[in-house]
Formats: structure tokens, sequence, C-alpha cells
């Protein structure tokens, strides 16, 4: 990690913002005005500007994005020799997924910049532009959710890990990507933190109310089962289970829906599912539970009886350890917001 001396050097750290037709307005917008911001921020924080942020592409000049807003590419990369940072925003995957290939350039640039120094961070889906480089190959890095099972098809050989907000890997820690959508706060002000300490990354989070997403990513994310296995079978009792999760011993049912023994159809459900036929009628229990404690005011222990558990402390601790919050703070984070329940009535 950068000592003292090298968080208080007067020359800022130059940032490659980089742009392509791909990427989304909402993060690269956001990640250049919170790391240039220490110029509007009151006196005193930092004696000089940290960063110098550029919006870089294949070629400089308007440049329409995904998001269908047209930006300006301040420099293209051909004028750019060295860089610090490399940030990659998020990206729209369309239909057919990420095509590699596109963008040789910018690939090759990025690795003739790694071997120069940079670091490589990614924001949401910006590693897979980063991963065709081949330098995440053999390490760890974490993906929108959403877009997990793209990723490990297209790039096998990176441990992805979609349940964590931030992942930093490589010998000299200069590998780093954020997970789903706004944790492109953490990675900002891990990267402030990282150049200038923690005082000044925790000011930058208070000014804009920034968020540390501390508790990672697994309370976000929405189980649906696999259903592209093609085994008939385990496809009926998925089927059932889905919106008979509730009763009691639903894999005898299940079961006896899909024709086979039951030693058969736990070996075949997990082979076709990913998981065992128990955790996945727990995973179903637990989502029905979320929106749940989301959208009413029913109380924990009722809410257990009514996805199918007749003990509350074993449901209590089943949903922190499959989210990783108890019920009460889960519902304390996720409720809908009395404001926004009476607006909808309008």
């Amino acid at each position: 990690m950068p000592n003292e001396a090298d968080r208080t050097r007067l020359k800022p750290r130059h940032v490659s913002l980089v742009a392509i037709p791909d990427a989304v307005v909402s993060t690269l917008s956001g990640v250049f005005d919170v790391m240039n911001a220490f110029s509007v921020l009151p006196p005193g924080l930092t004696e000089a500007q940290p960063f110098e942020v550029q919006i870089v592409g294949l070629e400089a000049g308007a440049l329409i994005l995904a998001s269908q807003v047209p930006i300006t590419v301040q420099r293209s990369i051909d004028s750019l020799d060295a860089t610090d940072i490399i940030i990659v925003p998020s990206i729209l995957l369309g239909p057919d997924g990420w095509r590699k290939g596109r963008y040789p350039e910018l690939v090759e640039w990025v690795r003739r910049m790694h071997d120069r120094g940079a670091l490589l961070c990614s924001a949401c889906s910006g590693i897979f532009l980063l991963a065709e480089t081949g330098l995440f190959d053999g390490a760890e890095a974490t993906v929108h959710f959403g877009y997990a099972s793209a990723f490990s098809a297209a790039f096998p050989h990176v441990s992805i890990h979609p349940e964590r907000v931030l992942v930093v890997s490589g010998r000299r820690e200069e590998l780093i990507s954020s997970g789903a959508s706004m944790t492109w706060h953490d990675l900002v002000l891990y990267l402030i933190s990282r150049h200038m300490g923690a005082a000044p990354a925790q000011t930058i989070a208070r000014f804009f109310a920034l968020q540390w997403h501390q508790d990672g990513l697994a309370p976000y994310i929405v189980f649906e089962g696999r259903n592209d296995h093609g085994d008939t079978a385990i496809q009926v009792a998925q089927d059932w289970v889905a919106t008979h999760f509730s009763v009691a011993n639903p894999l005898e049912e299940m079961t006896r829906r899909a024709g086979l023994t039951e030693r058969t159809f736990k070996r075949r459900f997990t082979r076709a599912t990913g998981v065992s036929p128990m955790a996945y009628v727990q995973r179903l229990r637990i989502e029905d539970a979320k929106r749940r404690l989301e959208t009413t005011d029913i109380s924990v222990d009722e809410i257990s009886w009514q996805v199918g558990y007749e003990e509350p402390a074993f449901f209590r601790r089943l949903f922190k350890r499959i989210t990783g919050l108890a019920p009460g703070v889960y519902r304390r984070r996720f409720r809908i917001p009395d404001y926004a329940r009476s607006a909808s009535k309008d």
C-alpha cells in the first residue's frame, strides 16, 4: 500500500475513465464527479487536487453511450503513454451477452498501461472488458450478480464472486473490481482511501451521501432457480414447488411428481439446478419472506409461519445465513418508505 509520502505528493494521479459505446452514463458520470470533487469541497481537506480524471476512448470527440446520452471523450488512448488508474464503468450487455474481440486496440492499451504500473479497476460489468486482457486469469473478481453466469461462461479462468462488494487482487493489489450497480461508491471511496487516507474518503462519503456496502451484496441477490437443464422430471417438480414451497414436507411431493425414487430425485435435482432440493426450497421460502418484510408490517414470527417454518428461531438463523442480515435488519434496510407507499396510492 502507498506510504504517507506517496499520499501527499503534489502531482495528481492520472485517472483514465474509459468510455465505449456499451458504457452506462450514470456510473461514468458519477465516478467522474466524485473523483473530481476535491476542488469544490471545504478547504483543508487536501492541499492539492489528488486526481486528474479524464474520459478516454479510442478517439477523442463525441460518443453516444448505451444510455443514448452523448458525452465527450477528452483524450484518445493513443495520446496517453502512461496513466496511474484505469476505470472501466458499467457496461450494458445486449441479449447476446458480451462479444469478445471488438476493442483490440483498447485491450492492448490496457495491458501496456498495466505493465507500466497502472491500477486496473472495473465498476459492475466493466470487468468484461478488463477480463479480455487475460490479466485477471487465475485472480479473483466480482461482477453484477445478474451477469455472473454470463461472465463465468465467457471467462472461466477468473474466479468470480458476485456476492462481494469489492475485490482487490493481483501481486501488487492492482486488479480491483466492484460488484453490482451502485458499488462504484465503494470503488471510488477505496481509491481515495488508498491514496489519501481514511479521513478524506469518509469526508467524501458524507458530502455525497455515498454508501459503503459493508454487508455485502447477498441481501440484494434474488434467487432464481435454474431451469435450462432439460430434465423434464425435475422441471415438473420445480414448477410445482414454485407455488407450494410453504407446505409441510414439500420434498416428498416433489419426488412423487417427478416419478423418481428419493435417492435418484435428489441426485438429479442437484445436478440439474446446482443446489440440493432442501436448499432450493429454503431459498424459495426466504425470497418470499424478503418480499413480505419489504412490503408488509407482519411480524417476523408470523412471516416465518407463512413461508413454512414453525420455529421462528430456526427461520431467523436461516434468513441471516442466506442473506447476511437478520430479518429485522433486512426490513429496516429494504422496507418501502412510508412516503413512497403513500405516493403510490395517488
